[in-house]
């Protein structure tokens, strides 16, 4: 599998790819907006990598869960402000505009949100550390995981006629919304093919 080293090379390709996407943008029909970042670093190798985080068990909603940084769009803000500002929040990475790449479909979740993904490019430099009132563990995952040929798997439940996505790295796994995110990520800017998410269903333990 190849291991995407973190050059300019890289960003200036996914960043043409994202200019050149369509993306989807939804009204909200009622949903909160949030914003999630799909940052992408310097594994200490030379290797691209993007966060993910581990929620605190003390959060009042999806305490625990594996979780790109994001949150609530506050009022005033972009989801590209917003995305920013919760990166700051949750790990202590602080970026400007400069470092967004693009922006993927809008996401309607189970949970009463619409999801606007921000691809950021941090910098070969980039410093973090998780935030204790809302993150446990920063947890870099390596941009090859997201081309494995065992994944993504696609499961049926009873709840829904969508498919439930899930996408495996490591020895772990992760449902959507984060999994349709990546997913969607991986074929666009990774991949240069323009596919949708919105059909992809969640598990139903992320409904609430």
């Amino acid at each position: 599998m190849p291991d995407y080293p973190y050059t300019d090379d890289l960003r200036r390709r996914f960043g043409d790819r994202l200019a050149a996407f369509a993306r989807q943008q939804r009204d909200g029909d009622g949903l909160k907006r949030a914003a999630v970042t799909i940052t992408l670093i310097d594994d200490g190798g030379g290797r691209t990598a993007f966060v993910l985080t581990r929620r605190t068990p003390r959060l009042s909603s999806h305490a625990g869960q594996k979780a790109l940084p994001g949150g609530r769009i506050d009022a005033g803000e972009t989801a590209v402000q917003a995305g920013l500002r919760e990166l700051a929040e949750e790990i202590n990475l602080h970026l400007g505009e400069d470092a967004v790449l693009g922006l993927l479909d809008d996401y309607p979740t189970r949970s009463g949100y619409l999801i606007t993904p921000v691809v950021i490019w941090a910098g070969a430099n980039a410093e973090m550390s998780p935030n204790p009132d809302e993150v446990v563990r920063i947890m870099p995952i390596p941009l090859a995981d997201l081309v494995r040929p065992d994944s993504p798997e696609f499961i049926t439940i009873p709840e829904s006629e969508r498919p439930v996505i899930r996408l495996l790295f490591g020895d772990d796994q992760i449902h959507a919304p984060t999994a349709a995110v990546l997913y969607q990520f991986r074929e666009v800017a990774m991949a240069g093919r323009e596919i949708r998410v919105d059909h992809l269903e969640q598990p139903v333990f992320a409904w609430r």
